[in-house]
C-alpha cells in the first residue's frame, strides 16, 4: 500500500509542476535555455523514479498512468518553452542579420 500512496503523491507533483507554468514570453533566450534544460532534467529523472517502481513491483496501472501523465505534461512543457525560444531566438538574432 506504501508504494501505491507513494506513486500517487509523485503523480500529484508532477500534476502540480504543470500548474505552475511561468510567463515564458517575458523572459530572455538565457533564461528559456536554462528552463528548457531543467524541464529536460525533470524529465530524465521523472523516468529513473518510475523505473525505480516497475522493479519495486505493484501497481502496473498506477504506473503506467504515472509515466503517460509525466509524459506528456513534460513534453508539453518542454514544447511551451521551445516555442517561445525559437520566435525569441528568430526576432533577436535572425532579423537582425538580414539588415
Amino acid at each position: 500500500m506504501e508504494e501505491i500512496e507513494e506513486i500517487q503523491n509523485f503523480v500529484d507533483m508532477i500534476n502540480t509542476r504543470s500548474s505552475d507554468s511561468k510567463e515564458y514570453q517575458k523572459m530572455k533566450i538565457e533564461e528559456l535555455s536554462a528552463e528548457i534544460r531543467e524541464a529536460i532534467k525533470f524529465q530524465q529523472e521523472s523516468f529513473q523514479r518510475i523505473e525505480e517502481f516497475e522493479v519495486k513491483g505493484g501497481g502496473h496501472d498506477l504506473i503506467k498512468y504515472a509515466k503517460m501523465i509525466c509524459k506528456n505534461t513534460t513534453e508539453r512543457e518542454i514544447l511551451k518553452i521551445q516555442e517561445v525560444y525559437l520566435k525569441k531566438i528568430e526576432k533577436e538574432y535572425l532579423k537582425s542579420n538580414k539588415k
